[in-house]
């Protein structure tokens, strides 16, 4: 039997998490899932994200943060950007010359139709507006599913309006429609991209003509709604900052409850992961959470990743605690919280099994990523992996390996590559995900709590 038993360690394997629990362990994965649920149908964008991150942060006892203030062992602060990120932060008592920071960071971003900045017309009894899809999506999956609006309007004095429209039972949804199969003959014949047009996803908001008007009389009623409810006119949209999302509610999924269905899982399940273990950590390494936008189309602008705020930011931390920015960022180590495509027995051809994430086999740790001969990854250095292996094993993580589907399939990249710029040791981890950009994704809720648990034992 020994002997047996050496020879089986020798050999890998991927074990189903819910194997492994204890009912009182169970218990606490699904809690922490509901929990999760209630932060995903209440963040639909990343503005609502950051406020919803804010606000756990305060009553987690973190203070604002500005550029010049000064830092101690045993501050908490949080640091907003433009109300589209906020990275969260604990000061340590170990050394940062030695030891360097530990940083988890995940977007917040998510695909959505945003709209153009003319969006509202009137056509054939309807009232549309126009959008612009933001990050890949599948156009048609977008068509004969409730949709909700989301935003910020900015007017001419220059205060904001906040926009969410959709979300509770009382309210209206919108709408975009698609052709019906008696009539779709052509449609169906095209290839699946050309299916909906990127200008055929145009969501309807209205129906009624407003009485006594002239010209469009369907699209001034939407406006005058929108002004006697927002005090927004057409010249505003120009200003604002709009989404048309999924209306659909986070609902568990299986008769026996393994699986949540929602909108937004990528990024937001690792996001949530981090944020919480930020929450959890002792103040013993100088860490920070970094919730961050735009990557999905890129990590661009101010916003996202590439911009310089994250390093000034790190930079400021060293500065007020009289350290060198420089030595630090070379000690340091970051895990790039971000999804990976998750095996699909039903359509297994585009996956290479045994180096795919399974779901419920715990979070999964992703060595590279990018396309083709791994372009556009950072690809983590053997000694990164290492480490974060032996913290995985001290702390009892259940984990895998795994990479984005076959070599020449496709693929896809995070923000490891622009952490690792910074002289960063950086390596991927996250939650497998099923119908990843799709408007209703599915994820496991072991590997959810498996994400939190990697992320709470990477920063202790």
């Amino acid at each position: 039997m020994s002997a047996d038993k050496n020879l089986q360690d020798l050999v890998y394997k991927k074990t189903n998490f819910y194997k492994q629990l204890s009912v009182k362990e169970k218990k606490k994965v699904f809690d922490f899932a509901e929990n999760y649920k209630v932060f995903l149908n209440e963040c639909k964008t990343e503005r609502e994200c950051t406020s919803f991150a804010i606000m756990r942060a305060k009553e987690k006892g973190f203070k604002e943060y500005h550029f010049g203030e000064k830092l101690e062992n045993g501050d908490k602060r949080y640091f907003i950007n433009r109300d589209k990120g906020v990275t969260l932060f604990k000061i340590g008592n170990r050394p940062l010359e030695t030891e360097g920071l530990r940083i988890v960071v995940a977007h917040i971003d998510a695909p959505r139709l945003d709209l153009k900045q003319l969006p509202i017309y009137e056509s054939d009894g309807f009232c549309y507006l126009k959008t612009h899809y933001y990050g890949g999506i599948k156009k048609y999956q977008w068509t004969a599913i409730p949709l909700s609006l989301h935003g910020v309007v900015v007017l001419k004095d220059q205060s904001k309006v906040k926009i969410n429209i959709g979300e509770k039972e009382d309210e209206p949804v919108f709408y975009i429609s698609d052709i019906l199969p008696h009539l779709a003959r052509n449609q169906m014949s095209g290839k699946a991209q050309d299916i909906i047009s990127g200008e055929q996803l145009n969501v309807i908001v209205g129906g009624i003509p407003l009485e006594n008007a002239e010209g469009e009389q369907i699209k001034l009623n939407t406006l005058k709604l929108l002004k006697d409810f927002y005090g927004i006119c057409e010249e505003d949209f120009i200003s604002a900052e709009l989404s048309i999302t999924p209306a659909m509610k986070a609902r568990d999924v299986g008769l026996d409850r393994p699986f949540i269905a929602g909108y937004g899982h990528d990024d937001r399940s690792c996001a949530y992961a981090c944020l919480e273990s930020m929450f959890e950590v002792e103040n013993e390494n100088t860490s920070i959470c970094i919730l961050v936008d735009k990557e999905e189309i890129g990590s661009e602008g101010n916003t996202g990743m590439k911009s310089k705020v994250y390093e000034d930011l790190i930079e400021e931390i060293c500065f007020a605690l009289k350290v060198n920015p420089r030595q630090v960022r070379g000690r340091s180590i970051c895990l790039s919280c971000d999804v990976d495509g998750c095996y699909d027995p039903n359509f297994a051809s585009v996956f290479e099994k045994r180096n795919s994430a399974i779901i419920s086999c715990g979070a999964t740790l992703i060595k590279y990523t990018g396309s083709g001969g791994k372009s556009g990854s950072s690809d983590a250095s053997a000694e990164t992996v290492g480490k974060v292996r032996a913290l995985f094993k001290d702390s009892n993580v259940i984990w895998q390996t795994s990479e984005l589907g076959k070599v020449d399939m496709g693929g896809g990249g995070t923000v490891a590559k622009f952490i690792s710029q910074l002289n960063i040791d950086t390596v991927d981890l996250g939650v497998p995900v099923i119908s990843m950009h799709s408007p209703y994704e599915l994820i496991s809720k072991a590997d959810l709590y498996s994400v939190y648990m990697a992320c709470l034992a990477f920063l202790k």
